[in-house]
């Protein structure tokens, strides 16, 4: 459905089966990542941290998935613009910035990854790697042992549409539809790979890819957070009834530059920027929940008062925080000889 330039006073989210304080939690969850994601922003151009990727603009569709997901029990394999999504299945600011400030602590890795590579065991968010979409035929194993093991859960995995070209993602996507995996497969379209535009990637749709392995391909409004909801908790229906997998194509805005280290006006417009502005996911459903009477002026106010004093106690601690030692470079690369016993 398109809200863009109307007031939606229609309650979608009852509908949906959600509660005033779910959606609530939805919009407090995108604007937590928002305020997060401009901080690192600040961080890095203040040489406090060396590098961030942004999300800015695809967060709607990132917490919309999250909550219509098992977040006690389905596996995550989220992409390096995650923030919303991680943050929505349980990642605390605190341990995003002992990433970025690269401190041991780090849950993700202990310093060792860039910003953005996800990992937790007690979130069960599967460890992230710098090449893109190797996560997707991770997560079909993981749908895979699912199927094998015959437990309840499902793999949810996400990417840009830039590496939906890549042969990972292709031979992933062949394997779950044979196998019919219980695997939901998210392409985060946000129409540029680094500074490539949509038109000079794609010949067509994403989606429209899943039809030649067998399985459902939906392009859904990835700014609007209750239709991608909708979408997601069907196709987790699907997967756990054995239907097998679906391909999510969520339509949104890469709203800032690829990374730190790029300048994106070298190859699109101000003027683009800011038309895709106006359709901001976050800006949206805050009007959407006004319309509703659930937010307020002053229930904004209050939320980033609440944001601005957890950022600020979670930078002075990672930043605090110690580095990792030396040594520490050595560990998860050579086996253990003793502790395995010999050779």
């Amino acid at each position: 459905m398109e809200l863009q330039g109307t007031v939606e006073t229609v309650n979608r989210h009852k509908q949906l089966g959600l509660s005033d304080g779910q959606v609530i939690d939805m919009y407090r969850y995108m604007q937590l990542s928002r305020k997060y994601d401009e901080r690192s922003l600040l961080l890095q151009r203040a040489g406090k941290i060396n590098f961030h990727v942004s999300g800015i603009g695809q967060e709607a569709a990132q917490v919309a998935a999250a909550f219509a997901l098992d977040r006690q029990n389905d596996y995550f394999l989220p992409y390096y613009r995650d923030y919303a999504f991680v943050l929505s299945v349980g990642m605390t600011v605190r341990e995003l910035m002992l990433s970025v400030f690269a401190k041991a602590e780090d849950p993700n890795s202990g310093g060792r990854q860039m910003p953005g590579h996800f990992g937790s065991k007690r979130l069960r968010i599967v460890t992230g790697s710098s090449p893109v979409t190797t996560q997707v035929p991770h997560a079909v194993g993981f749908a895979l042992a699912a199927k094998m093991q015959k437990k309840p859960f499902v793999s949810f995995v996400t990417f840009g549409e830039g590496s939906s070209n890549q042969g990972d993602f292709h031979e992933a996507c062949n394997f779950a539809g044979v196998n019919k995996l219980p695997v939901i497969i998210m392409c985060e379209n946000n129409q540029y790979a680094i500074s490539i535009p949509a038109h000079r990637q794609l010949g067509g749709k994403v989606s429209d890819r899943a039809l030649g392995y067998g399985f459902p391909g939906i392009r859904v409004d990835g700014n609007d957070p209750l239709e991608v909801y909708r979408v997601v908790k069907e196709a987790r229906e699907r997967a756990l009834a054995g239907e097998g997998p679906t391909l999510i194509e969520a339509m949104m805005y890469r709203l800032g530059p690829h990374s730190t280290s790029d300048n994106d006006l070298a190859y699109r417009t101000k003027e683009e920027v800011d038309e895709n502005w106006k359709k901001d996911g976050v800006a949206r459903f805050r009007d959407y929940l006004t319309a509703l009477g659930l937010w307020s002026d002053e229930q904004e106010r209050d939320l980033v008062a609440e944001y601005n004093l957890e950022l600020k106690e979670a930078i002075e601690y990672a930043d605090n925080a110690p580095f990792p030692k030396p040594e520490e470079t050595l560990l998860h690369v050579y086996s253990d000889s003793q502790s395995q016993g010999g050779v």
